[in-house]
Formats: structure tokens, C-alpha cells, sequence
């Protein structure tokens, strides 16, 4: 293994907020509309705290939450595997270090002690969702040498699945589509959002492997995953052997050629994070395309909340994705901090948007009702027919996120 100093690692220190902290810039909103709005989030705050309260009590012992089914009025959940796992001590440890919560922190605590044995679990892509997001989370609060090697052994089992003929990382052993091509790599625009698991790992032991490797992985997709206006292919397979592309497809977009808004939400939000690591302006550019593809979108409605994919049917009445528009408005929120970003008010305005209209009672819950979720109206995978408008719980973290890197701008 290679280790060099790298310029990155000091523009990372200096931008680091929550996991990552951020450079503030002014707001071109009014002081009267901007204070309304930080007291409005505020609020979100405050309700998403009592939320996760009730939340945790419906919670039995080594449960991770999914959703919530309100015909059956049943919270669904599923087991440190699934790859949301981490989301829910992330949202935990996010509102306490946003208002204070030690009661969640503690919670957070409990389910990190059912969530760690995945630091071994090579069988998948998403231990940067399952370990970074709660793990990191919790790091970033607080010196843990224990967290640290768990964080640690989590970047050695995500570079487990790196294929270096492909350059990319594996997403899917196997899709029901795809059996019988062993010789296949499956990788999806989610993957994006692991990478940031491999930048800490270099950081933390000026171990270059892991660093290459995300630029490696980043690289492959800006090349095959886009199309020339920056929209994203869901699922990208390629052939293992020879890294050459056998196909471009969806598995939860409306076609293979539209565009799913939640993976250009990953999209967005990896390589704001993507240059935020490097310091590489093409990764900026990348970003900033990608953002004005979604914020000039003929199909993105006045409120910016999208549909579930730009290019679904029944449009205007289709579905929104409040997921999409969580990750969107805390991706923009960063892409805005960086000085070398031209249009950085136009990306701070639009999150604002997003936010405001998030936290209107269209899409934020009730006291005691949603299964203890914040965010209403969320859709996982609609080809499928699972997860459609429900509550999501990586909706509700990077909400929360959005909000508290808001109010961050905004001190």
C-alpha cells in the first residue's frame, strides 16, 4: 500500500460539518424571511425530537426503522443488514447535536450496539449509508477509539468489493434480472454515496488505497452512468473482465432512459462531496451540472419538490419523492459554501425553497402520528410497488441534515 500527503486532506479538515464542517456564506433572502424560516426549522427540530421519542418506544430490541404502513398502522423495520440500518442513530445523533436531545443520543447509542457487527460485512456497497452516517456521525461529536476502528474495519470491507478492471465498486452481487452473467458488475448511482466511508479512511491513516479507490469508482461514473445533459442511468452493468459497459438501465426509474430523481439527488450530492475531498475542480463542474439540470428541469414543479422520476407518467399528478428533495436541498446547501461556485446564491435560494416547503404541514407529521417519521410522502421504489408514498428514514435524515447545515449558514 501507497502513502503520500495529499492536499485534500487539509481542505477536508477545513469544511467539515456534522460529518463535514461548512464555510458560511450570506443568505439573499430578506432578515424577516430569513428569520421566519430559521424559526420555522426550529420548529421541524422540535417535532422530529418528539417524533424519534415516540419512535424509540415502538422499537424493540435490535430493530432499525424502515417505514411505516398507515393502513395497518404498523412501523416496519428491519435488521442491522438493511442498508437504511444507520439512518436511524443518524437522525438520533443529528437533532441532538441540532437542540440538544441526550435521551436520543443515548438511543443512538443502543442501536450503534446492534448496528457495529457490520463493520464485517463485506456483502454489500451501502456501509457508508449503515456505518458513516451513525459511526461517523457519533466520531464527529466525540473522540471514540472505538468508532474509529469501526469506521476503519467498515472501509476495509467496502474495499473488498473494488474491482480494479472495472474501477468501480460492486453494488449488487446479483439482481433477478441479471441471473446467470457471473462475468457482471453491477454498479448504481447510489454508490456515490459510500465514498465519503473511503475518504476517512485515508484521512485517518494517510493511507492512499482508499482515496484512489472513491476516485476511481467517481471517475468510472462520471464517464458511463451520465448522459450528455446530466442525467443519470439508475444501474449501470459491466463486464468484470474487461471493464467495457454491457448495459445502461433503471431498477426503480420510470424507464431506462428517464430520469429517477433520487438518484440524481445521489448524483448531486456524491460529487459535491467528490470536491469537497479533492479539492479537483472537475468534480465542482460536475456538481454544478448536475444541480442545474434538476433546478432547470421543465418537469420540476414551482416548489421544487420533484416526482419520483422527472420523466414519469401521469405527470402533473404523479407522485413527489420528499426524499429526493431532502438529499437535493442538503446537497445544494454545501455546493453553495464553496467560494469557487459561480451561481452559489441560486443554490442556496432554491435549497431554502425546498426547505420551506418541507416544512409545511403538507410533508412534516404530526405529533405521535406518521410511526414517529418526520418527513411524510417519500417513494422507495415504485416500479416495484414498495415504499410509495410512506415515510422514509433516509428522508427524514438528510432532511435533518439540510436543515441543521441551513442554520449553520445562517448563524
Amino acid at each position: 500500500m501507497t502513502t503520500k500527503p495529499y492536499l485534500f486532506i487539509f481542505i477536508s479538515a477545513l469544511l467539515f460539518f456534522s460529518c463535514k464542517e461548512k464555510q458560511p456564506v450570506k443568505s439573499i433572502v430578506t432578515t424577516a424571511s430569513n428569520a421566519h424560516l430559521k424559526s420555522t426549522l426550529n420548529n421541524v427540530l422540535n417535532t422530529g425530537v418528539a417524533q424519534y421519542k415516540y419512535m424509540a418506544d415502538q422499537l424493540r430490541k435490535g430493530e432499525f426503522p424502515k417505514t411505516y404502513n398507515s393502513e395497518k398502522n404498523k412501523l416496519e423495520t428491519s435488521g442491522s443488514d438493511w442498508w437504511c440500518s444507520g439512518f436511524y442513530a443518524g437522525s438520533l445523533l443529528l437533532l441532538d447535536k441540532g437542540i440538544g436531545a441526550p435521551t436520543l443520543k443515548q438511543e443512538a447509542q443502543k442501536s450503534m450496539a446492534h448496528l457495529k457487527k457490520e463493520q464485517f460485512n463485506s456483502s454489500t456497497h451501502d456501509l457508508g449509508f449503515m456505518m458513516y452516517c451513525s459511526f461517523g456521525n457519533a466520531l464527529a461529536m466525540q473522540e471514540n477509539k472505538e468508532y474509529e476502528q469501526i469506521l476503519l474495519n467498515s472501509a476495509k470491507s467496502l474495499s473488498t468489493r473494488y474491482n480494479d478492471k472495472v474501477k468501480a465498486i460492486r453494488s449488487w452481487d446479483n439482481a433477478p434480472w441479471n441471473k446467470g452473467n457471473e462475468g457482471d458488475l453491477i454498479a448504481i448511482i447510489d454508490n456515490m454515496m459510500n465514498l465519503e466511508l473511503l475518504f476517512w479512511a485515508t484521512r485517518h491513516t494517510n493511507d492512499s488505497t482508499y482515496y484512489n479507490i472513491a476516485v476511481n469508482h467517481a471517475n468510472t461514473t462520471m464517464n458511463n452512468h451520465f448522459r450528455d445533459d446530466y442525467s443519470s442511468y439508475h444501474v449501470v452493468i459491466y463486464d468484470e473482465k474487461t471493464g467495457a459497459v454491457q448495459s445502461q438501465i433503471t431498477n426503480q426509474g420510470a424507464a431506462d432512459e428517464s430520469s429517477w430523481s433520487r438518484g440524481q439527488a445521489w448524483g448531486l450530492y456524491g460529487y459535491t462531496v467528490m470536491y469537497r475531498e479533492t479539492g479537483d475542480l472537475k468534480y465542482l463542474r460536475f456538481a454544478e451540472n448536475i444541480a442545474d439540470y434538476i433546478l432547470n428541469h421543465p418537469n420540476l414543479p414551482s416548489d421544487k419538490i420533484p416526482y419520483w422520476d422527472f420523466n414519469a407518467p401521469q405527470i402533473p399528478n404523479a407522485l413527489r419523492d420528499s426524499s429526493a428533495a431532502a438529499i437535493i436541498a442538503s446537497a445544494l446547501l454545501e455546493l453553495s459554501t464553496f467560494d469557487e461556485v459561480g451561481p452559489k446564491d441560486k443554490y442556496l435560494h432554491n435549497a431554502e425553497l425546498i426547505l420551506q416547503q418541507l416544512s409545511t404541514p403538507e410533508y412534516i407529521a404530526n405529533n405521535g402520528e406518521n410511526g414517529g417519521f418526520l418527513l411524510k410522502h417519500g417513494v422507495g421504489n415504485m416500479p416495484n410497488k414498495t415504499e410509495i408514498d410512506v415515510p422514509l428514514t433516509y428522508g427524514d435524515y438528510y432532511l435533518i441534515e439540510a436543515i441543521l447545515r441551513y442554520l449553520e449558514v445562517n448563524t
